[in-house]
């Protein structure tokens, strides 16, 4: 059974999130065009988000096992088993939508420690001569990115203040995963009437992006 994961980042609640507004519109209508698959969501503000610390690894990207994890103190062996449960739900999905609002140029903290938390070595990423590559090109997936912003930005200028969505692609990429659509919700301006006029644009493209996966 193909598998869809929903990621948000973002503390407002859906109805005044412009991100996962058009998310979930996005979602039912994956669903609607594939009944048959699974769903799972992923709210990076509700569920806890391990911060990676020096003691957890053995090596880059490996997280310690065995008589090392034992040797943790309890908390320790908490946040591995955390981390190894939110890289395994990734490593198992078929889909990704992401939903996030542009902040400083990029998106909010807890998606950088969640992106953290995924890159594991033999799970998402494996090395060659010290060189990571990713490991995740298994199968046919597809990541879709919904960021919302308050202006609308010039296509010509687009590369370089979409930092967060150009690191999220990158990063990607490099797991493995080429097929990566983007779902800008631009412009929702200082009003409510932008923000749903942006909604509107964003959920309009809805439609082309599903039938594409």
């Amino acid at each position: 059974m193909k598998k869809l994961l929903y990621i948000t980042v973002n503390s407002k609640p859906e109805e005044l999130s412009s991100s996962r507004t058009v998310g979930r519109q996005l979602v039912n209508a994956i669903l609607k065009k594939h009944p048959s698959m699974a769903i799972e969501e992923l709210d990076l503000y509700q569920e806890h988000i391990p911060q990676l610390k020096y003691n957890y690894f053995n090596s880059r990207s490996s997280i310690v096992k065995g008589e090392a994890l034992s040797d943790l103190e309890a908390g320790g062996q908490d946040e591995i088993n955390q981390i190894t449960k939110l890289c395994d739900q990734f490593k198992d999905a078929d889909i990704y939508v992401l939903a996030a609002p542009m902040w400083s140029l990029s998106f909010p903290a807890p998606l950088k420690e969640y992106i953290d938390c995924i890159i594991q070595a033999d799970k998402t990423v494996a090395f060659d001569n010290e060189k990571p590559y990713g490991l995740l090109d298994d199968k046919h997936r597809v990541f879709i990115y919904v960021q919302s912003s308050g202006a609308n930005i010039p296509w010509i200028i687009r590369p370089a203040l979409n930092k967060g969505l150009n690191y999220v692609q990158d990063i990607m990429k490099f797991l493995g995963i080429s097929k990566f659509e983007e779902l800008l919700v631009d412009g929702t301006g200082t009003t409510e009437l932008d923000r749903q006029e942006a909604i509107e644009r964003a959920v309009s493209r809805i439609d082309t992006i599903v039938d594409q996966i």
